[in-house]
């Protein structure tokens, strides 16, 4: 196997809105700087070749990425040819969305606010009088939105009737998956696992053989705290999504059959010393240092995160090989992978905004077809190639100037992104190699659709979801870390249901009745 740099992605962590939201609604009305925006250019299909003095700065909130939002080549190219200067702030790289809630709490005056999908926290601002509608401003100055976003992707972000967000459609299915060291595998003289017997069995060969020659810093299996629900380990036992139909109804983790087993096989490996003892703490850099140091033999990871990963690694390890394991069968032969549809990011004006039209105007330009290509994949010559509709990078230059470009996208041109999107994956051979091995070679049968990333909104759910899944996922790591034990699950589960899981479930059962 091929080593496989780094493109960090998140996924967005839920946490409880801050009970001051409904303060940011008081801190303007929805109609911004009036004079600003009427001296915006008027919504058509041509663009700027320079930024116009007398438009307004925006100010944009966007998700975490390694290198200055500024200072990157795409952010000249935007400016060039909306005419907008943009000033970009990001997230943090772990606990996003906690910082997101305070900067919206706060009244912060971004124009743009772009986060990864969560309907959840999406909804609940929109509920709260957070945001603005979006409709009549795209309706005036939007038409490039119009065509470039499906009204199907429209319909699924409205909120009571109204639209506040715009939304990046998920270009493949799977995501996360378990990375191991191959060439450990060789040294202990073990295959790759097929069912978590096997795995549990490799991972206790890399601890009493320490093929890293780590020492005490040995860690058999490094994952980080904020994901106790680790991906391929779950489908193992029937668990691949957050929501999984049991006897034809969805059900939480927590409170799936399936869930003490889960527990009771992770917890196992936690204290036998196969999984990092000091995961609980570990954050996202830290568990990806452990591997890519050499210390870790095995990582559950995203695959665009895989050539920081692979680069770091070959100065620790020039020898190092690593691939994904594939679906690993439970105990009783359940197996698969969360399979995603939907979206996986979404952009929304917040009513603190100072320039919505300006933000929508900008939005607008930066999806004009020619526009959001330049955008999404730079140049045919000089950023990428085209052979029988196939999109492929020249490289090194597709990475100094596109490998983030998805980063500062509000929408994608839907219908063409998919076949754009062919150059990001093949950007580094040993990324599309992870992306290929998860995405292409696991079997349909073992992509198991996420059931809810296909819902509309649904009230209870989005309102009670960010509450208790933060609830689950604490009240899991304590079981997988010996400081809770599986009696109380049943006082667990009845909290769980007060707390909003009994009326969110009965409402996306009515939703799920009706889609299935």
């Amino acid at each position: 196997m091929k080593q496989m740099t780094k493109k960090l992605s998140l996924a967005a962590t839920t946490v409880i809105l801050a009970s001051s939201l409904a303060a940011c609604s008081s801190n303007n009305n929805g109609n911004g700087n009036d004079t600003a925006a009427s001296n915006a250019p008027a919504a058509s299909n041509n663009t700027s070749t320079e930024t116009n003095a007398n438009l307004p700065t925006l100010k944009r909130l966007d998700v975490f990425q390694g290198e200055d939002y500024a200072a990157y080549p795409v952010a000249k190219l935007l400016e060039e040819k909306t005419g907008y200067k943009m000033q970009y702030d990001m997230l943090p790289q772990d606990n996003p969305a906690q910082k997101l809630n305070l900067l919206m709490a706060s009244g912060e005056p971004y124009d743009i606010v772009t986060s990864y999908i969560d309907m959840a926290l999406y909804s609940d601002y929109a509920k709260k009088g957070a945001l603005i509608d979006l409709t009549p401003l795209i309706d005036q100055f939007g038409p490039n939105i119009k065509n470039a976003i499906s009204q199907q992707s429209m319909d699924a972000l409205k909120v009571d009737g109204k639209l506040y967000g715009i939304p990046n459609i998920i270009t493949y299915p799977v995501g996360f998956g378990i990375l191991i060291r191959t060439d450990w595998l060789d040294k202990v003289g073990m295959k790759m696992p097929t069912t978590t017997a096997e795995f549990e069995a490799v991972l206790q060969a890399f601890k009493d053989k320490d093929p890293g020659a780590a020492g005490a810093q040995n860690v058999p299996f490094t994952i980080k705290g904020d994901l106790p629900m680790i991906d391929d380990l779950v489908g193992a036992f029937g668990m691949p999504n957050p929501w999984n139909d049991v006897d034809g109804k969805l059900v939480p983790r927590v409170l799936d059959p399936a869930f003490p087993d889960y527990v009771n096989y992770v917890s196992g490996l936690y204290a036998k010393g196969l999984i990092d003892k000091e995961f609980v703490v570990n954050k996202d850099a830290t568990a990806k240092e452990k591997f890519s140091s050499g210390k870790a033999g095995a990582i559950a990871v995203h695959w665009a995160d895989i050539p920081g990963i692979a680069d770091a690694l070959a100065k620790a390890a020039p020898d190092a090989k690593f691939t994904y394991v594939p679906a690993l069968k439970g105990p009783n032969g359940k197996s698969g992978f969360g399979a995603n549809q939907g979206f996986d990011r979404v952009s929304f004006i917040p009513k603190s905004a100072k320039n919505p039209e300006d933000a929508v105007k900008w939005i607008n330009a930066t999806l004009e077809p020619t526009t959001f290509k330049e955008l999404a994949v730079g140049v045919e010559g000089t950023h990428y190639t085209v052979d029988n509709g196939s999109y492929t990078p020249i490289l090194p230059i597709f990475n100094d100037e596109r490998n983030l470009a998805n980063n500062y996208m509000v929408g994608t041109d839907e219908a063409n992104y998919p076949q754009y999107w062919q150059a990001r994956v093949r950007k580094n051979p040993i990324m599309f190699e992870a992306f290929d091995t998860l995405n292409n070679k696991t079997a349909d049968s073992d992509k198991i659709l996420n059931k809810l990333s296909v819902a509309p909104y649904l009230e209870n759910y989005s309102k009670n979801n960010m509450k208790l899944e933060t609830m689950a996922g604490d009240y899991t790591v304590k079981l997988i870390a010996g400081s809770e034990k599986l009696d109380g699950l049943g006082d667990f589960q009845k909290k769980f249901n007060a707390e909003g899981g009994e009326a969110s479930a009965k409402e996306v059962n009515d939703w799920y009745a009706t889609a299935k």
